[in-house]
């Protein structure tokens, strides 16, 4: 990457050439100067950790053999992986704004093939953390692996019946990705959510309540501000089954005519509460 001071004079007026043919957009610009985050906790998300690259094959190779070791159906591997990211996060703006903050994410995982009459399944698992202590041991992982891709083997077909359906919770991105997108303030002024009407109504059980802590100490979606410098608040996103919250970014919300909520770039730490969680 290009940070000489030429570079960056290039990368601006290239933006001002392009601006000149797009047409007036009111909603657009920076955030909302009181919404911005001009004094960031620090949320412990730095911990870096010298790993050799001998070190990250001992560890890989590690939960790979637990897992091949783990069940004489585990007939192959795709093998063990060790990740280790160092990051550095600035934003400054017109208003005034200027702040950064450092942080790391360790991983590893495995993944393996079982096999059981004439029926192969493959699946995964890992552990991650801002800090390596926080990682589950390569045998851990190894174990997780054999026992999440032997659990595919056999399925069965149910008939046709009402029933409750109990979730693992490896499907949670998935579900809740629906709820995200269909409640971020682009897909709501766009009127292209099937939740369109439903701010301050009940769209699930009245037993679950949806939190978000963005200021979670060490947290994997753990940060501040969002990517628009807008200060992260801890929110109730559901509130005993009542939809609480739009999703915003500053352009969406004066799309709206409301206030942005932090959540350009995504959200941030979502925890599920509720009778018997």
């Amino acid at each position: 990457t290009d940070l000489s001071p030429q570079a960056i004079a290039r990368t601006v007026q290239a933006a001002l050439d392009i601006a000149r043919y797009t047409s007036p957009d009111p909603c657009a610009g920076v955030a909302d100067k009181e919404l911005l985050a001009f004094d960031a906790p620090d949320l412990d998300l730095f911990h870096p950790a010298e790993v050799s690259p001998d070190e990250a094959i001992e560890l890989a190779a590690r939960a790979e053999q637990a897992a091949l070791q783990a069940d004489k159906r585990i007939t192959n591997t795709e093998g063990g992986s060790f990740n280790s990211h160092y990051g550095v996060k600035v934003f400054g703006n017109s208003h005034g704004m200027l702040q950064g903050y450092c942080s790391t994410r360790h991983s590893l995982s495995s993944c393996v093939i079982a096999e059981e009459n004439g029926d192969m399944e493959r699946d995964y698992a890992y552990t991650i953390g801002r800090a390596m202590s926080d990682l589950q041991t390569p045998e851990w992982v190894g174990a997780d692996c054999a026992r999440r891709t032997l659990s595919r083997l056999s399925p069965r077909k149910l008939s046709t019946m009402k029933a409750p359906v109990i979730f693992a919770n490896e499907v949670a991105t998935g579900l809740f990705g629906h709820l995200v997108g269909a409640i971020a303030g682009g897909s709501v002024y766009r009127k292209s959510t099937f939740l369109l009407d439903s701010l301050g109504k009940q769209i699930l059980p009245d037993w679950l309540t949806i939190e978000e802590h963005p200021h979670l100490l060490k947290g994997l979606a753990s940060t501040p501000f969002d990517s628009e410098g807008v200060r992260t608040e801890r929110r109730d996103i559901i509130k005993d089954g009542i939809l609480t919250q739009w999703l915003l970014t500053s352009y969406s919300a004066r799309k709206l005519g409301l206030k942005s909520t932090g959540h350009a770039g995504g959200i941030h730490n979502w925890r599920i509460a509720g009778q018997g969680l």
